[in-house]
């Protein structure tokens, strides 16, 4: 199982959705109506060799012309590898007859829920437009539900009425833009090299090589291969003021020295981690930046990880400070740092400047907000929903580059014993559960979070969790925002995988 979740965050953005592409077809040199020094050149190149679609004939691209929605679709079921072979004999929509040129794609598209079963006609002889490529896209990718919520959310597109959220999910992940910093154009038909440049941009993202990933340990005990990591956080210290500023170490100098050796001969850096509370902040800055950098040189650590938790906005002056002071003190040393996300639904903590906390650290790991709620009497407590992870990226987009953000998964689930929280509960103890007689494991879409019931000590229990697939979907929507890190929350008890049902 960990050699399988390894692969899966070693491989953030996740090439597995373009597996079923077609073999790549002949270049696209030759169209006389798209020279080198054309902004798209290179895009519809690409597009050509890949086979997502050809030129309106061998000489001409078709450049400025528009593509038509039976056209766009055929060439998004290349694209996502659509089986366009196995489909149903009966036709969903009345214009599309099963013997249509894009049959196939037509079907398969709105099989998998790119298309929507609204109406009984899909006019495929009609341009696409803006709008209806930015659905259908976002539809592919599966994230309708997010879409969804996401209308409430503030749009900067004046002229969106309708479908505002799939507008704004294909804007978060720079796959369109606006004619203006106001206008989107929805019903302006997409032009065919507006399409090539959306499909490579979608494409690079998805097959983007993947980043080393980031991981947490308190042990060397059950510690699964560090292979590909870049950076482990050893934890090893609490920051705490009760008066002065101190660091007091919470693990064995001889474990710390062992687990460092371990970390440097998977070619990864050592950081040590410390945790701490609002209070934390509580000292005089130059003494708290002091006594942090003496813990990092004294038990010989390349850096600083630096998690503190819950911070109101009266804690953002003094994170501020901190930031800026350790930076310069740690001469060269990394620096990263765990902050609480901006939050949709779950607790705000608003103490974080996040654009100044990224212009001074290597790294900031963002720890996304959890839900807790009951649904009747059966509690709903997704482990950080996916929502919430999208909410959180897109609203650091523009303030922090993809490259210096990772996500935080967190290993630990959340047990509920009937109605009654119960509290965390950790993998090893989730996999006893999903073993006992009569469990019964679930996959929630809506959260892209897993949950089980079972019993637990005697009693009727329900847990929700992550698992590998959890990992996998959250990788690949941080990889739509350029973000390609993940930290692992408990290197010494990951994920576990999702059972068949």
């Amino acid at each position: 199982m960990k050699q399988r979740l390894h692969r899966v965050i070693a491989c953030l953005a996740l090439c597995a959705l373009l597996a079923g592409m077609v073999p790549p077809a002949s270049a696209a040199g030759g169209f006389r109506d798209v020279p080198d020094s054309h902004p798209a050149a290179e895009a519809i190149r690409r597009c050509v060799e890949l086979g997502f679609f050809q030129g309106e004939s061998a000489a001409r691209f078709g450049v400025g012309h528009s593509i038509t929605r039976g056209a766009f679709v055929v060439a998004a079921s290349r694209f996502f590898g659509w089986d366009t072979k196995n489909v149903t004999k009966t036709p969903t929509y009345s214009d599309v007859p099963a013997d249509a040129w894009c049959y196939g794609a037509v079907e398969a598209a709105a099989a998998c829920g790119a298309l929507s079963s609204q109406s009984d006609t899909f006019r495929p002889n009609d341009a696409i437009t803006r709008e209806e490529l930015a659905v259908l896209l976002v539809r592919a990718l599966g994230y309708e539900t997010i879409a969804a919520l996401a209308q409430d959310l503030a749009t900067p597109f004046r002229d969106v009425r309708t479908n505002p959220g799939y507008i704004a999910m294909a804007y978060d992940f720079g796959l369109v833009s606006g004619g203006t910093r106001t206008h989107f154009s929805p019903n302006e038909p997409a032009a065919r090299e507006d399409v090539a440049v959306i499909l490579m941009e979608l494409y690079d993202k998805l097959c983007a090589p993947a980043a080393r990933s980031i991981g947490i340990t308190g042990s060397e005990e059950g510690l699964p291969d560090l292979a590909g990591y870049e950076t482990v956080g050893i934890s090893a210290g609490r920051l705490m003021c009760t008066g002065k500023p101190a660091v007091p170490t919470t693990m064995e100098a001889g474990k710390a020295a062992s687990l460092q050796e371990t970390v440097h001969q998977a070619g990864a850096k050592a950081l040590l981690h410390v945790v701490g509370g609002p209070t934390a902040l509580n000292g005089d800055t130059d003494e708290t930046v002091a006594v942090l950098v003496e813990a990092v040189e004294k038990g010989g650590y390349d850096g600083l990880m630096l998690d503190l938790e819950k911070l109101k906005i009266a804690q953002e002056a003094a994170m501020s400070r901190l930031m800026r002071a350790l930076r310069l003190a740690l001469d060269g040393k990394l620096l990263y740092v765990i902050a609480d996300a901006p939050a949709w639904d779950g607790t705000v903590y608003e103490g974080y400047n996040y654009g100044l906390i990224g212009e001074n650290t290597d790294c900031l790991i963002l720890r996304i907000a959890s839900h807790k709620d009951l649904s009747g009497n059966v509690p709903t407590a997704p482990v950080e929903p996916l929502e919430e992870a999208y909410y959180a990226l897109g609203e650091l987009r523009g303030i922090i580059d993809g490259d210096k953000l990772a996500l935080l998964v967190t290993t630990e689930g959340s047990l509920y014993l009937g109605s009654r929280e119960a509290g965390g509960i950790s993998q090893a103890e989730i996999r006893k559960l999903l073993a006992a007689d009569g469990a019964k494991s679930y996959y929630s879409t809506r959260y892209n979070c897993a949950y089980a019931t079972s019993v637990y000590e005697k009693q009727d229990a329900l847990v929700w969790y992550l698992n590998d697939r959890g990992v996998e979907a959250r990788a690949r929507l941080a990889g739509l925002f350029g973000v390609t890190r993940l930290c692992m929350g408990n290197l010494n008890d990951l994920p576990a995988e999702m059972p068949e049902t």
